[in-house]
């Protein structure tokens, strides 16, 4: 027990400074572009998460993010609330505003090196949880992302971080306040972005599993989180419920998401252009039939596209996934004219999903648990986006279990050389 004590003890000030580090590198990025951006009339104009918070400052309550009055059931409630209170503080759309929001995204990013360190060292021993914070501390990803992309994406990585440590506590524990604290976590990551509602069954199901295998009490322990998980997200289905008079599943825009990469372009992963934020035809379809007629007219399109181009929509599915395992699309000059970093990223892609991939290789021969828990979260997650349309944010969530992993990965790889040096020398 005293080692235990000791040993929590040491890991909080490391932890503390990886989150120090971490923040300051995020912070110092912010001046550079990020809110002259921001403050162009465009990125004002395009801002979805925005354009809600503004709606909500200005008492019109959850608003449309194309700049509509409509009521809307397009965004899910938590990172625009948390806009909006900052907005009260600092003023709408505002340099101070605009540095606030992200400043916030860099603190919460940077904060998920508390769990990556803890969940990594649980798994694969205090190396790897060491590695893998420092790791996450200056990772590049995480550096850009946080400074650059005001979304929601932070805090559904953090909660996602979170979710992956407790998961690790349920599988050897039923104390039901352990339990009920997941369900919490769970649905709040669900207000924050509702993919992340694919992955929570899965880990709620393994750790009942594996309390089961073990002998101890899962039933009950799994009742009570999946009632923690109901009960905190039925409010914003009640509202939507109230507000349109039929349930919408956390969000009403699949439709257009589909349509948005299922429609016959494919010289890039998503046809922007034809967004109601950047086509003036389509926002005056979607004010003109109402939020919910125009996101069951999208579907119908992209389902209709889909039926009749069957070879194109696998061919463009798996595109999709291997663009956002890889980050490659295209090489073609007209795409590069597009995304002309991408000659850069598709190595260090390539290469981050190439080393978490065999770290579970190697999980998966020595703990293979761990393996599966990892596994399902990475392989589950994105699904949905191979069949909609990808963007090069989605993967952001799972950057820290892909540390995590290529930490493993290379810890293993250091081992085996110092075994065959030791054998050598013997």
């Amino acid at each position: 027990m005293g080692g235990w004590i000791g040993w929590r003890l040491r890991a909080v000030p490391v932890m503390v400074w990886m989150v120090l580090i971490a923040l300051a590198l995020r912070l110092a990025v912010i001046p550079f572009d990020t809110i002259e951006n921001l403050m162009d009339a465009e990125h004002i104009h395009a801002w979805e998460q925005g354009n809600v918070a503004r709606a909500l400052v200005a008492g019109r309550g959850f608003g449309s993010p194309f700049q509509s009055d409509q009521t809307s059931a397009i965004m899910p409630p938590v990172y625009p609330l948390i806009v909006a209170g900052i907005f009260e503080i600092f003023g709408v759309h505002t340099a101070a505003s605009i540095f606030a929001v992200h400043a916030f995204d860099c603190l919460t990013n940077a904060l998920a090196c508390i769990p990556i360190f803890l969940v990594a060292r649980r798994s694969f021993g205090p190396r790897v949880g060491l590695w893998a914070g420092w790791v996450w501390a200056v990772f590049p990803y995480g550096i850009y992302f946080a400074a650059a992309w005001a979304w929601s994406t932070h805090l559904l990585m953090l909660c996602l971080c979170w979710m992956v440590y407790l998961a690790q506590e349920m599988e050897v524990s039923p104390r039901l306040k352990l339990w009920a604290g997941f369900g919490l976590l769970a649905g709040f990551a669900g207000l924050v972005e509702p993919s992340i509602l694919v992955v929570a069954p899965f880990l709620l199901a393994f750790a009942a599993w594996r309390l089961r295998h073990a002998g101890k009490r899962w039933m009950l322990p799994g009742v009570v989180a999946s009632l923690m998980l109901a009960g905190t997200i039925a409010p914003w289905l009640t509202r939507d419920a109230r507000v349109f008079h039929r349930f919408i599943p956390m969000r009403d825009s699949m439709g257009l998401e589909l349509w948005m990469g299922n429609n016959g372009y494919s010289l890039r992963w998503t046809s922007d252009q034809l967004h109601p934020l950047h086509d003036a035809q389509e926002l005056a379809d979607y004010n003109n039939m109402g939020e919910l007629a125009y996101m069951d007219h999208k579907a119908a399109q992209a389902k209709a596209y889909i039926a009749g181009h069957p070879m194109w929509f696998a061919e463009m599915s798996l595109r999709r996934a291997v663009y956002l395992w890889t980050g490659y699309w295209s090489f073609e000059p007209e795409y590069l004219q597009m995304e002309p970093m991408d000659p850069f990223n598709v190595p260090f892609a390539t290469g981050i999903t190439l080393l978490a991939l065999a770290g579970l290789w190697v999980a998966w021969r020595r703990r293979p648990f761990e393996a599966i828990r990892f596994g399902g979260v990475l392989f589950l997650f994105p699904i949905v986006y191979y069949f909609s349309h990808p963007e090069p944010y989605h993967m952001r969530t799972l950057d820290p279990i892909m540390v995590i992993l290529g930490c493993y990965a290379i810890a293993s790889w250091q081992e085996r050389k110092q075994e065959r040096g030791r054998l050598a020398a013997a």
